[in-house]
């Protein structure tokens, strides 16, 4: 039985699959300030869109705070490899991984959403996302 412990003292690191890699908080970084650049772009869009414009401000900042959340789930998930490749950067592999990611966050507030019809063109825009997120996330990260 394999037991995993952490003390204070150590660095934090992501074990998976037997391997051991430290996170990336430069990624991380850079992920969720990307994620949040591009909510400000989902708030003029959605706020453009919504019945009453920019006057729901709990609704447009659930939008900005589902662009973080992306932001943070790209930046955790620079070690999870999907499609495999010998290239330094798996750049295929990134925009894969953000479209997986944008699908999951961004569904979870198309399902939520109480305007009708449904923010379809938010959700698209979450699939969108996620991949840029993801693919700068790479293109600056030092560890690949």
């Amino acid at each position: 039985m394999t037991t995993i412990s952490h003390t204070f003292n150590e660095p934090m690191q992501n074990v998976y699959a037997g391997e051991n890699e430290m996170t990336s908080y430069r990624r991380l970084g850079i992920s969720v300030v990307v994620g949040a650049l591009l909510g400000v772009l989902c708030i003029i869009g959605v706020g453009a869109r919504i019945p009453g414009q920019y006057s729901n401000v709990i609704y447009l900042t659930a939008v900005w705070y589902n662009r973080v959340i992306m932001g943070l789930m790209v930046g955790f998930a620079g070690h999870v490899t999907i499609i495999k490749s010998e290239n330094e950067k798996n750049y295929v592999n990134a925009i894969v991984r953000g479209l997986i990611i944008g699908l999951i966050v961004s569904s979870a507030t198309l399902l939520l959403s109480d305007t009708l019809p449904l923010d379809w063109l938010g959700w698209f825009m979450g699939l969108v996302y996620g991949p840029i997120i993801d693919v700068i996330a790479t293109a600056t990260d030092k560890q690949k």
